[in-house]
């Protein structure tokens, strides 16, 4: 049977993206993006939630991410989820669950801290496929 693992999010940078390069070199950026929500409650009364998503870019995608968005800016955001889990230093497992973004678009105008640009003649910057060797190797992942 075959399945789907999808995420498209647009929302806010948190903060600037955080660059980092893995032992070979490959560039990666990390950065939270708050995704709005608004609902009435059972009484009538309208509220806000937010929601923080973090998303990783490789390779290429990082270093333009790194280069042009920065906190505030509005982003949409294609990708995948993926979760990861590694051993803190008390010896429990610990879990990060994120979107490893494979296409990027800054939304909103230049000059009003959206940015506003597509990376790739048509439509944001669009990594190379998963069997092109666009992703991470096993070894190289950045864990805190």
């Amino acid at each position: 049977m075959a399945s789907l693992n999808k995420v498209m999010i647009i929302g806010n940078l948190g903060r600037d993206p955080e660059m980092r390069f893995t032992a070979n070199g490959q560039a990666v950026a990390n950065f939270s993006v708050a995704c709005n929500r608004r609902y009435t409650t059972r009484d009538g009364e309208q509220r806000d939630e937010t929601e923080w998503v973090r998303v990783v870019c490789w390779g290429r995608q990082a270093e333009i991410a790194g280069q042009y968005l920065q906190r505030g800016s509005q982003v949409y955001v294609e990708g995948r989820l993926q979760t990861s889990s590694w051993e803190d230093q008390q010896g429990q497992t610990r879990y990060r669950t994120e979107v490893v973004a494979n296409m990027f678009q800054m939304l909103g105008r230049r000059g009003d801290g959206g940015g506003g640009g597509d990376f790739s003649g048509g439509g944001g910057y669009q990594s190379p496929p998963d069997d092109m060797g666009g992703g991470p190797d096993a070894g190289d992942l950045p864990f805190e």
